[in-house]
């Protein structure tokens, strides 16, 4: 590698030394796209990083935010998406790129500054909107959340995943049948999202519809048997219900499938708590911290709650 970079910034011949640096600029950056295209991510980094050095081009930036985000080095995917905005301040497209890149390490309200930015540039860009709710979903601004996103559905209809998400939202505002009127849109307009389905199943069941999202969890597991969250929401209907044989019996399911999910033996456990098997619930939450050393079924283990009875209160899924 050494070798490569001396040779090519010190080859032989006559030419000028303007000339040089334009052709070592390009052999840098279409080896930088190259070796991007073929996954050698580290030498397209340090080829473009190199070119930069020669002269600023646009689409060399672009590729090394590329490069950047492969290599889960955010920061400085971030870092160069603000070089070109720099070099085009009224691009929209990266605006909404470094604000993605700032949703990834939680830096929401650089995320609501940017989809700001591009909406003041383009009023029409629905992603800037969803963004922007997405962000301040996160960052526990629901109301502020509810309004962006119901600012990309009105500029987009079919835009699935702001009714899902503003749905989310809903079922967390406690705005139920608000939110079941969204969820039923995802699942209109696409009948095998299992994230609609669980969220309608949610919504379903605080409104004491038990039935109806048991179907919803049911059928997200006909669609994928390996989806852990349907089987807790649906052996946690069915605990809220006093129904645990059901609940052992749907969890037997899962473990079967699944001989490493960890909830699903704590699950079993509450259940089987409630049918008055303590060893047996005991058995299953020592499994579960084998599977989990760091979950919350060690500090039940631990000793952390005082009865047997109240490791299972007020559990969130």
């Amino acid at each position: 590698m050494a070798n490569f970079f001396k040779s090519l910034f010190f080859g032989e011949g006559e030419e000028t030394a303007e000339v040089k640096a334009q052709k070592n600029f390009d052999v840098l950056k279409y080896d930088g796209i190259k070796a991007l295209k073929v996954g050698k991510t580290a030498y397209a980094i340090r080829c473009f990083n190199e070119a930069l050095k020669i002269q600023k081009d646009v689409e060399v930036m672009e590729h090394l935010v590329t490069a950047y985000s492969q290599e889960d080095k955010t920061e400085e995917a971030v870092q160069m998406a603000g070089c070109l905005l720099d070099e085009e301040p009224d691009n929209v497209g990266v605006m909404l790129l470094r604000a993605n890149l700032n949703y990834m390490i939680e830096r929401y309200a650089d995320v609501v500054a940017d989809c700001e930015r591009a909406v003041e540039l383009d009023d029409t860009e629905v992603r800037a909107y969803y963004l922007a709710g997405r962000a301040k979903k996160k960052a526990g601004d629901n109301i502020g959340a509810i309004v962006s996103l119901s600012q990309a559905i009105a500029g987009k209809d079919d835009y699935a995943a702001a009714w899902l998400l503003r749905a989310e939202v809903m079922l967390a505002t406690g705005s139920y049948n608000d939110g079941l009127q969204d969820a039923e849109k995802v699942v209109a307009l696409v009948p095998e999202e299992e994230q609609a389905y669980l969220v309608r199943g949610q919504l379903r069941e605080a409104l004491k519809q038990y039935g109806e999202a048991e179907q919803d969890y049911r059928y997200v597991i006909e669609l994928n048997p390996f989806n852990e969250q349907a089987y807790l929401q649906l052996g946690s209907l069915f605990i809220a219900r006093e129904q645990p044989e059901e609940a052992i019996e749907l969890f037997d399911e899962a473990i079967e499938l699944k001989p490493d999910f960890a909830r699903a033996y704590s699950e079993r456990g509450r259940a089987r708590l409630m049918k008055g098997d303590k060893s047996g619930s005991f058995e299953d939450l020592k499994k579960a911290m084998e599977l989990n050393p760091e979950g919350e079924d060690a500090k039940k283990i631990s000793g952390t709650y005082s009865n047997f009875e109240d490791m299972y209160k007020n559990r969130p899924l």
